[in-house]
């Protein structure tokens, strides 16, 4: 919860990679930050290194323009249905270090005048951020510090209800990051063994396409990406459980270790699923493409409404957690 508070969208992490460290740091490790701005950190173990990763940039978007209301035209950061952000209430993040609220709307959106509004394509070419300041034209929003290329962040809404379902935006993948917290904390104490050499590495470019390009250590053999599990009609997974991917949108995953974590799902009586994922991708196709020669598997809680106000439950991080816990202390 405390990862979805921190805005984040893919260029803009800084603030929640300072956290990260910070975290980290406090649990007895030492992390490095690459030039772009992912964070590794080595549990301890010995063989057969593996990395744990999750991306902690989010969806979001950036100002395009200054309309002649002083309202702003958006362009989209990552991928996702323009309706899901209709009426959502966001933040402005100028570039030097300024913050504006706003609420991202269509244009002419009082259906007392609007008759039509219904009808009314939603994208970006149709919705403005409304600035909540007194603006009326693109003169005055220059003299707030607003400009064409500043961040917008979207705000999460996070909720914990009391029979554990946690609603937010920006699950994917703040979910996943958390839980590999979760581990370098249950790890910090040395009092649980390590089966083999285990690194967590937290990207932030993943929902552009290239968080899991690079910043990976020399001697890394096999990649474990802790990502959302997708939950839909003919899927199995829900948010109880966790989820492994034999398959997404970009090839299977390596078929050793996708039948080695749902022996270890079976193993220890884990709630579990295994899907394909029909439109996704992840960071091990990132690597994968950026030439690294490693083995690769996806795990995740299962969230449902992926990309826009998500849900998942408690049930589904403690069995994710748990399916990487066994993993990492089974020798390799």
């Amino acid at each position: 919860m405390a990862l979805c508070a921190i805005p984040s969208p893919s260029g803009f992490t800084k603030k929640v990679s300072e956290h990260l460290t910070a975290e980290l740091t406090k649990l007895g490790y030492t992390p490095i930050v690459s030039n772009k701005g992912a964070i590794l950190v080595e549990l301890g173990g010995i063989g057969a290194p593996l990395v744990l990763s999750a991306h902690v940039d989010t969806l979001g978007a950036m100002v395009r323009s200054i309309n002649e209301k002083g309202r702003l035209q958006l362009t989209m950061i990552g991928g996702y249905p323009e309706n899901y952000v209709e009426s959502e209430n966001c933040v402005i993040h100028t570039r030097d270090g300024k913050q504006y609220s706003g609420c991202i709307l269509l244009k002419n959106p009082a259906v007392h005048v609007n008759h039509e509004i219904g009808d009314t394509k939603r994208s970006f070419a149709n919705m403005e951020v409304v600035i909540d300041e007194k603006v009326a034209n693109p003169e005055a929003v220059k003299k707030l510090g607003i400009s064409a290329g500043d961040f917008v962040s979207l705000d999460p809404r996070t909720v914990l209800t009391a029979s554990g379902f946690i609603k937010s935006r920006h699950l994917d993948d703040k979910a996943g990051s958390g839980l590999l917290l979760g581990a370098a904390n249950y790890f910090a104490d040395r009092s649980a063994e390590l089966g083999r050499k285990v690194y967590l590495l937290f990207t932030v470019y993943e929902e552009v396409g290239h968080g899991g390009a690079c910043g990976f250590p020399a001697d890394v053999q096999e990649m474990l990406v802790i990502d959302m599990g997708a939950v839909g009609d003919d899927l199995g997974a829900n948010e109880h459980v966790v989820s492994i991917c034999a398959k997404d949108s970009r090839s299977p995953y390596d078929y050793d270790v996708t039948c080695k974590l749902i022996e270890t799902a079976k193993t220890h009586q884990l709630g579990y699923a295994v899907d394909i994922y029909p439109f996704y991708g992840s960071d091990a196709a990132a690597a994968l493409a950026a030439g690294h020669d490693i083995r690769h598997g996806l795990i995740g809680p299962g969230v449902a409404a992926s990309h826009g106000y998500e849900r998942t439950h408690t049930e589904g991080l403690e069995n994710t957690l748990k399916l990487i816990i066994e993993y990492v202390k089974q020798k390799k």
